[in-house]
């Protein structure tokens, strides 16, 4: 395979792995949770609705988003629609929940929301035709942003594979000590079990001698 097929193999993995939209169905108070892997400094951006909101009735859904580090990065509460927002501080896994909320128990419809998530990550995010009129670039000028943060990103992905494969090596290594050792420290265990029962067993007694009286 050719180095230029293969940037344009590694380009669409990465395009593909920031760009995701799906349809969830989420229970009255369930929380439906989903994993964005996204490198540090990457900007993420949700955008959901409620595709068949239930008739007179008051819903909305809780986003909250955790870090790698399960700590909380977001918490907001919306309508049947809305959008949300957060920038990666570390790399790693993003867990992004959504929970449904309502003014009446249970939901009708049986007790189901249908909602429509559209999640975008990275160089995915940018609005160009918003940066065109603001800073009034031609289309060269433009493109040339295009590829500029395009290529930024794909820096920060190549950062964090490495980041991965490091982490795998690690624990890669520990594997193997591990595996190396165990048949020598069980090893050393008989041998000194064996050495002590031996060397119990040769320990004899001393006689006793019965004096008549």
């Amino acid at each position: 395979m050719s180095v230029g097929l293969l940037s344009v193999v590694f380009f669409l993995n990465v395009s593909c792995n920031f760009v995701s939209s799906l349809f969830v169905n989420i229970r009255d108070t369930e929380s439906q949770c989903f994993i964005q892997e996204v490198p540090e400094d990457t900007v993420i951006i949700g955008n959901f609705r409620l595709t068949d909101k239930p008739a007179n009735q008051s819903v909305g859904i809780l986003v909250e988003a955790k870090d790698p580090d399960d700590r909380l990065v977001l918490s907001r509460r919306y309508g049947a629609e809305g959008s949300f927002k957060f920038t990666s501080c570390n790399p790693g896994r993003y867990q992004i929940c959504l929970q449904s909320i309502s003014s009446q128990r249970p939901l009708s419809a049986g007790g189901l929301l249908a909602v429509h998530l559209h999640i975008r990550a990275g160089e995915r995010t940018n609005n160009y035709t918003e940066i065109a009129a603001k800073y009034r670039l031609t289309e060269l000028e433009l493109r040339v942003q295009q590829l500029r943060e395009q290529v930024e990103q794909i820096l920060l992905e190549l950062n964090y594979q490495r980041l991965r494969e490091e982490r795998f090596r690690e624990v890669d290594h520990r594997t193997n000590m591990w595996i190396f050792w165990w048949p020598v420290v069980r090893s050393l265990y008989v041998v000194a079990a064996v050495t002590w029962t031996r060397v119990h067993s040769s320990i004899r007694p001393p006689p006793v001698f019965l004096l008549d009286g």
